[in-house]
Order: C-alpha cells, then sequence, then structure tokens
C-alpha cells in the first residue's frame, strides 16, 4: 500500500505548477506601470522569492526522499517537512493575496482622486491585477481542497471542498480521480468570468468564501478599474 506521503513524488507536476505559477506573479507585479504596491516595487517580489527558493528546494527534497524512503523514521521526517512546505506556502499564498488586494485599492482610490495615469497604463495594470487574482486563487483552491496537497487522495470525496464534474460520473476508470493544479486553475478562471459557479460547485463553507472573495475582487476590477480606462481611451 503506497504510503500517504508519497502523493507528492507521484503527483508532482501539481506541486511544481505552482511553483511555477507563483514565479508567474512575481514577474506580473514586477511588470505594474502605476505605483501601486506597499513601499518599494521590489519588496512585494522578493518577499515572495524569499519564500518560494527554500519551498522549492525543499519540495525537490522530498520528492527525492520519497522514492528511497523505506522505514517509519524517512516517512517520518518527510511528513515532518511537508507540514512546513505547507504552512509556509500557506504564508506566500496569504501575502501574494493582500499584495494584490493592495495594488487594486491603490489603484481604485487614484481613479476616485484623479491621480490615475493613461488609460493604457490602466488597461494593462487592470489586466495584471485581474490575472494575479485568478492565479493566487487557483492557489487557495489547490491548497485547501480536501486539506491541500498533503492529504489529496487520503480523504473521501464526501470531505471535498468542490465537486468536480468527473466526481459526478458513474465510470469505474475515473472513480479515484483526483483534481491537479490545472484543474483549479481553470475554476479560478472561470468564476473569475462568470462571477458564479460554472461546471464545479463549492460544497463547504471555506470553499464558498474564497470562491466570493475571488469573484468580488474581479468584479472591481473589471467593472471599475476597466471600465474606467475605457472611458479615459474613448
Amino acid at each position: 500500500m503506497r504510503h500517504q506521503h508519497a502523493v507528492i513524488h507521484h503527483r508532482a507536476l501539481d506541486f511544481w505548477s505552482a511553483r511555477a505559477a507563483v514565479l508567474v506573479i512575481i514577474c506580473l507585479q514586477l511588470l505594474v506601470i502605476n505605483k501601486l504596491s506597499f513601499g518599494s516595487r521590489w519588496l512585494a517580489p522578493t518577499v515572495e522569492a524569499a519564500l518560494l527558493v527554500p519551498l522549492s528546494v525543499a519540495t525537490a527534497w522530498t520528492q527525492m526522499r520519497t522514492q528511497k524512503a523505506v522505514d517509519h523514521e524517512h516517512w517520518y521526517a518527510i511528513g515532518r517537512l511537508r507540514l512546513y512546505i505547507r504552512r509556509t506556502a500557506l504564508v506566500m499564498t496569504g501575502v501574494i493575496s493582500v499584495m494584490n488586494c493592495g495594488s487594486l485599492v491603490f489603484l481604485v482610490r487614484a481613479l476616485l482622486e484623479g491621480r490615475a495615469g493613461a488609460g493604457t497604463t490602466l488597461l494593462v495594470d487592470a489586466l495584471n491585477i485581474w490575472v494575479t487574482n485568478v492565479i493566487v486563487f487557483a492557489l487557495w483552491f489547490w491548497s485547501t481542497d480536501r486539506g491541500g496537497p498533503p492529504t489529496c487522495g487520503l480523504v473521501k470525496r464526501a470531505q471535498a471542498d468542490f465537486l468536480f464534474p468527473q466526481m459526478t460520473l458513474p465510470d469505474r476508470e475515473i472513480q479515484g480521480w483526483l483534481p491537479g493544479f490545472v484543474d483549479y486553475v481553470f475554476l479560478a478562471f472561470t468564476n473569475a468570468t462568470a462571477f458564479s459557479p460554472t461546471d464545479t460547485l463549492p460544497l463547504t463553507q471555506r470553499a464558498k468564501l474564497l470562491m466570493m472573495a475571488e469573484a468580488m475582487i474581479s468584479l472591481l476590477t473589471i467593472a471599475l478599474v476597466a471600465a474606467r480606462a475605457v472611458n479615459i481611451l474613448a
């Protein structure tokens, strides 16, 4: 029987996709045109990179250790490190969320006070904030569903936070199907564009609150900021 921590090796692509998503967010933050960040432009990317680098190293180390683990002590060491990895990942996701919301607040304030730049730059920054919002909530969904990656595949479907279409099909070949990081990216994208659940339904209160928060940020970005930028261009 496969050990519970072996999931970090067997679903390695999901973990590295999530790390790559954070790297994309860092690049997006550096591309913001207007001054829409707390302190220096480099503050948020530097903090996130400082968390991402050791997180990536720890993830690579645990993936290699799961291939060689043979006794309880090995699995115990891996489990301890995975706990720290999860906590660090949640802190990093929280930092990104705060920074992105702060950027949106600064942009809205600039619009209301008439200090915003040209319409083109507003469109670019609004799109930047919107894309970052999609990615960061994909990270939240992935990190919280069924207790997050550490318990992926161990929690019963009845305790899932989201109901994916594959989970409703009777086919035995997909009875053991588990959502991957890309599935959560799609969920975050559709929620940010439709402002409501589409093919995937939230089942728990925290899932509903997360989807509400993402939809609210997306709606504010599109309806207020992007619309104002279009008016300036017109």
